[in-house]
């Protein structure tokens, strides 16, 4: 599903608007494995992560997904990638981590982060 840049920017303006105004959460039920290793594997916390949020940019954008659970099909999901550096948590060393971020604004300007983790494979980016 093709964005502008202008409806990705203002997306992401109410985003990190929920972000500063802490109406959001980071989905860590157990099915989002991959959501719970990166803070299992980095020492990262819920500072760091809200900092993260807020240092996306509109040329971070990847992609527009529709939901595809039962009964909320009508929601579209915006994926973001970003590289951070993140401390090993049990290593001495910075490391670069791609990250995978894909949100859910909610029709009340909630958000959820559905998915915080390392890329599994690497993104394709709509305006780089």
């Amino acid at each position: 599903m093709e964005k502008s840049y202008k409806e990705v920017s203002d997306y992401l303006a109410e985003v990190k608007a929920a972000v500063w105004a802490r109406r959001y959460r980071i989905d860590r039920n157990r099915k989002r494995r991959a959501n719970l290793r990166l803070y299992r594997d980095y020492l990262i916390d819920e500072e760091k992560t809200r900092e993260i949020l807020l240092s996306l940019t509109t040329e971070d954008f990847c992609e527009v997904t529709q939901n595809e659970h039962n009964g909320y099909q009508h929601e579209q999901l915006y994926v973001f990638g970003k590289d951070v550096k993140l401390l090993q948590r049990f290593g001495v060393k910075d490391e670069t981590v791609s990250l995978y971020i894909k949100f859910n604004k909610q029709e009340n300007q909630f958000v959820v982060v559905i998915s915080f983790h390392k890329q599994a494979y690497p993104l394709n980016y709509a305006f780089k």
